[in-house]
């Protein structure tokens, strides 16, 4: 049977990246079409990706793709149907922005699509850049997105199967494009961090409570883009005094780094890019992880935190209902439109870090395991590859 696996694009590294490691773990020989590669830009986690079978389309070549590639998403279900997918018997597409999904198979070939959100800046979700702000981009962008929205729709059809990462991204599946999906959760590599960490020194939480560190800190780990709420945790931490930590890279570093010298947060507070070395650690060390985006689609970074055996506080809405489990797992706080501030300080104040048995934690975590992750994505491949038959 010949594989092959298409990605929106390569520039940026995050919990779709993740998922798409992991499928190549099942198909390690599996070429991987995308419409734009740029590892440099990745960072370390580049080089991940540097001895796959990678093919690009035609706007790699394109002068100064990367500064185009968001204007340029108007061509991206082209930039996909200009592949040639006719050899593979089954094609796995891993789609959000760049509607990789619009991939265009032979008839008698699987084609399964990997959803990890309907497009957000065609639905109304909060995105990293702000279209509207400005006038003319405003005009211009609500004019392409009605287009976009009609192609969304259309190449939404093609594939055989759609998998939703999680419950809420199922729903807008059904409220978008109409169609059922079945849900099969993104892969926390569960044993990495439940293993001691790998220098420095290691705290072991085998005991019933946590064990309570006097300099250990509030985490945020997260790209730091509009959207992911980064600002009102450091207000909120830095109206406390209570101590924080913020890993993470993004166009609002420095915009952040303002507001921390306003709140008197402790200017070593960023820590800019870490390893997955560094993250464990970070994790395991932390006295909790907050996060403040409001309509996440799935929250990967929340499960690694519960599989590292620190709680969890996260809004009460989006893909954190499925991933936290309240007052066992994690704290959660506000709900759609009532992510501020003030809400993230009345939940500070209340969680009290022993309240979190470690064990409760990882349990949680391991109903999201690659093991399992894998297990769920063969088994549907075998189910309709038989029903093809």
């Amino acid at each position: 049977m010949k594989v092959a696996l298409a990605h929106d694009y390569l520039r940026e590294y995050g919990g779709a990246e993740r998922v798409l490691e992991a499928l190549h773990e099942i198909f390690p020989e599996a070429p991987l079409y995308t419409a734009y590669v740029n590892l440099s830009s990745m960072g370390e986690n580049g080089k991940r990706f540097k001895s796959w079978d990678i093919r690009t389309s035609w706007f790699q070549k394109f002068p100064f793709a990367n500064k185009l590639l968001s204007p340029f998403r108007l061509f991206a279900p082209m930039m996909f149907e200009s592949f040639d997918f006719s050899a593979y018997d089954l094609v796995i597409t891993s789609a959000a922005t760049y509607s990789a999904k619009a991939a265009i198979t032979k008839p008698e070939a699987l084609h399964l699509s990997y959803i990890h959100t309907p497009p957000r800046f065609l639905y109304g979700y909060t995105t990293s850049f702000n279209y509207k702000k400005n006038p003319v981009t405003r005009i211009l962008g609500e004019l392409a997105n009605h287009f976009l929205r009609i192609y969304d729709f259309e190449v939404s059809q093609r594939p055989d199967i759609l998998v939703a990462n999680s419950k809420n991204i199922q729903e807008r599946i059904k409220k978008f494009y109409r169609r059922d999906s079945v849900v099969i959760y993104p892969p926390v590599d569960i044993k990495a961090f439940s293993r001691p960490p790998l220098r420095g020194p290691a705290v072991v939480r085998q005991s019933e409570s946590r064990k309570l560190k006097a300099d250990s800190y509030f985490l945020v780990l997260s790209r730091l883009v509009r959207g992911k709420g980064v600002d009102i945790v450091v207000e909120a931490c830095g109206k406390l005094g209570l101590p924080l930590k913020v890993a993470g890279t993004g166009p609002e570093l420095d915009n952040l780094k303002n507001l921390a010298v306003t709140c008197n947060l402790k200017p070593d507070a960023f820590l800019g890019w870490v390893s997955d070395e560094e993250r464990i650690k970070l994790l395991q060390n932390a006295k909790a992880l907050i996060l403040a985006s409001e309509d996440e689609d799935f929250g990967i970074t929340g499960v690694e935190a519960q599989a590292a055996g620190t709680p969890v506080i996260a809004p009460r809405s989006g893909g954190f209902l499925e991933t936290v489990v309240d007052q066992a797992t994690g704290l959660l706080y506000g709900g759609p439109g009532m992510v501020t501030v003030e809400s993230l300080i009345g939940v500070l104040r209340e969680f009290r870090e022993d309240n979190f048995k470690a064990e409760n934690l990882r349990k949680n975590a391991e109903r999201f395991s690659k093991e399992r992750f894998k297990k769920e994505i063969l088994e549907l491949i075998e189910k309709n590859l038989k029903k093809d038959a």
